[in-house]
C-alpha cells in the first residue's frame, strides 16, 4: 500500500514489515487504587516511515497534532496522586485514538485548515494497517489497565485529560475548562461542582464539545463497562508552559482525591443502568 506525500515523493508501508512502535506509554502507580488517568492526544510524534505525513514542524506543533500541555499535566497528576496512567505515543493526525474505528474522522485529511498530505491518498488497507499498529494496541493497553484495577463491584475512576484552543474559527472561547460526559454523570457532576466553587474559573458543562461520542475512548472503556469516568478539557493557553501545568496540577490533584473518595463514585454500574 502506498501513502503519497506529495507529487515527487512517496513511502511504502508494508503490513509484513510492521515498524516497532509502542502505541501506549504506561505510567506506573498504585494499581490497587481507584484513579486512572488517560491522555489520548499526548504527543505529536509520527513514526519515521511516515515522514511527518509531509507536514512542516510548524503544523506538528499546533493543536491539530496533539493536545498541548496534556502529557505534562497527566504525568504531574499521576505523580502527585500515585496513580497509574496510559498515554498515547503518536499524533492524532496519524490516527485519532479518541475515535471509533468506523468514525470518518479517525483518519483526517484536513484539520483546521491544514491539508495532511500523507493522508490524502490513504486507502482502506492503509487505514486498517494504522488501526492494527497504533489504535488497537493503545486501547488494549487501556482495557488491561482497567481490568487490573477492578476489584469486585468497584473499578477505577477514569479521568481523560484533553486541551482545547482559546479561539475556534475566529470565536473566543470563554471557558477555562470544560467537563465532558455522556450517560454516566457521576464524576462529571462532582467535577463541575468542584471547579465552579473556584471563583476564578469559568467552567463548561459539555463545552466546548459534547461528551456523547459513540465509540470514543470513554464510551468504550467507561460507559459500556459501567466504569465511572469523566473527560476534562483545559484551555491550551493555560497549560502551554511549565508554570501553567504546575498551577493546574496543584489545583486539580486535591479535587480528584476528594472525588474518588465520594460514596458510590467508583461502583461499577449494572448493565441495565449503563
Amino acid at each position: 500500500m502506498i501513502v503519497v506525500l506529495n507529487s515527487v515523493s512517496s513511502i511504502s508501508v508494508s503490513s509484513g514489515q510492521a515498524p516497532e512502535w509502542q502505541a501506549a506509554n504506561i505510567v506506573e502507580g498504585n494499581w490497587d487504587g481507584q484513579l486512572l488517568f488517560l491522555c489520548d492526544h499526548a504527543r505529536s510524534a509520527i513514526p519515521p516511515q511516515y515522514e511527518n505525513l509531509g507536514l512542516p514542524h510548524s503544523q506538528l506543533s499546533r493543536h491539530i497534532a496533539y493536545d498541548i500541555g496534556m502529557e505534562a499535566l497527566t504525568r504531574s497528576l499521576a505523580k502527585r496522586l500515585g496513580a497509574p496512567a496510559v498515554l498515547s505515543t503518536y499524533s492524532r493526525l496519524l490516527l485519532d485514538p479518541n475515535r471509533g474505528e468506523d468514525d470518518p474522522t479517525v483518519l483526517m485529511r484536513l484539520s483546521d485548515g491544514a491539508v495532511i498530505p500523507g493522508n490524502r491518498y490513504a486507502d482502506d488497507d492503509e487505514r486498517e494497517l494504522r488501526l492494527r499498529l497504533f489504535h488497537r494496541p493503545y486501547h488494549v493497553a487501556i482495557s488491561q489497565a482497567v481490568d487490573r484495577m477492578i476489584s469486585g463491584s468497584k473499578g477505577p475512576l477514569i479521568v481523560s485529560l484533553h486541551s482545547f484552543t482559546p479561539v475556534w474559527r475566529g470565536v473566543q472561547r470563554p471557558w477555562h475548562a470544560g467537563v465532558l460526559w455522556d450517560k454516566d454523570n457521576r464524576a462529571a457532576d462532582a467535577l463541575i461542582t468542584e471547579l465552579e466553587a473556584q471563583p476564578d474559573l469559568i467552567v463548561g458543562d459539555n463545552e466546548p464539545y459534547s461528551g456523547a461520542l459513540t465509540n470514543d475512548t470513554l464510551n468504550r472503556h467507561g460507559t459500556r463497562r459501567g466504569i465511572s469516568h469523566v473527560l476534562l478539557e483545559v484551555r491550551q493557553d493555560l497549560v502551554a508552559d511549565d508554570a501553567g501545568v504546575e498551577d493546574w496540577s496543584t489545583r486539580l490533584a486535591p479535587i480528584f482525591k476528594r472525588i474518588v473518595n465520594q460514596p458510590n463514585i467508583t461502583n461499577i454500574l449494572p448493565e441495565e443502568a449503563r
